[in-house]
């Protein structure tokens, strides 16, 4: 582990809300053990050791039902942690993998059967040395076949750079934390108004109304990012996901409380129709398409 990284918290509060029943946390992470799943060479970070059964753990204290587990930067493009994890969740996680051109389309098939459901795409230059546009979109096409979708990463100086590329991906593209917002420029800001506007114009795009620990200045209970995440709920409520972020990788300012952060959500879906759409509903359509027909 880095010298300057912060665990998870070790005791995280109950939240006084209590999510509805089927409830997904649609982004989350597991990290090793380092001893049975190495992290990869390249990573710009070591985090702790957050395996498979704290999440789940972690989930059930919460309140929630499902996982959508996303492979994260320190791991690179080996994704066994993430199958490992998958695997071993009956059923009740999917994963978001990172791929390289080279993948095979044997893995691709091991990994759909697993539960992968999306690949990844960061462009978060100070996690990820740059990737030529074009890999990706021979990615792209290979995992449309599968039914599968995109999930973006990015802060909001590079979208307008990006929305030419994004705007070629054939799948449903989901955009992490609301594309990173600066919070202390207000929702009426051009910048965040561009993210709006791009959802508005695409409806293949969704977005995950998370990560206020990650976006805040005023710091817990995160009062000054809840106007983005109501925004967003509130204008597209059929194309929008929340995840609690664990084990928060790389954070720098503060270790957050689980607990708190699952207050936020009546803050921003702040009707009960708002929030069955949020945490159940939508994520339920992406990820487990056939059991949503069930019902």
């Amino acid at each position: 582990m880095d010298p300057d990284y912060l665990p998870f918290h070790p005791s995280p509060s109950k939240p006084a809300y209590r999510p509805p029943v089927g409830a997904v946390d649609a982004h989350c992470h597991v990290f090793g053990p380092a001893d049975k799943f190495p992290y990869a060479p390249e990573r710009k970070y070591t985090p702790c050791d957050a395996p498979k059964a704290k999440l789940f753990e972690l989930r059930d204290y919460l309140g929630f039902s499902r996982n959508v587990i996303v492979q994260a930067s320190c791991h690179g493009r080996n994704n066994d942690a993430l199958m490992d994890a998958l695997k071993s969740s009956n059923g009740l996680a999917r994963g978001v993998a990172v791929v390289g051109k080279d993948v095979t389309d044997d893995t691709l098939a091991e990994m759909d059967k697993a539960g992968v459901r999306a690949v990844r795409f960061n462009f978060v230059k100070r996690l990820v040395d740059a990737t030529p546009k074009e890999v990706f979109l021979t990615i792209a096409e290979r995992i449309a076949d599968l039914g599968w979708h995109i999930v973006v990463y990015f802060e909001a100086q590079d979208l307008e750079d990006l929305i030419p590329f994004l705007k070629q991906l054939p799948t449903i593209v989901v955009v992490d934390h609301m594309g990173r917002p600066d919070v202390a420029k207000g929702v009426d800001h051009p910048d965040f108004q561009r993210f709006v506007g791009l959802l508005r114009d695409h409806e293949n795009f969704w977005t995950k109304v998370s990560c206020p620990e990650r976006l805040t200045i005023a710091g817990p209970p995160y009062d000054d990012v809840i106007p983005f995440g109501r925004h967003l709920v509130d204008a597209f409520p059929d194309r929008v996901l929340w995840g609690t972020d664990w084990p928060h990788p790389n954070m720098k300012s503060h270790v957050p409380d689980e607990g708190v952060l699952v207050d936020v959500i009546p803050r921003i879906a702040v009707t009960a129709e708002a929030r069955e759409k949020l945490l159940v509903d939508n994520p339920m359509r992406l990820y487990w398409p056939d059991e949503t027909r069930e019902r």
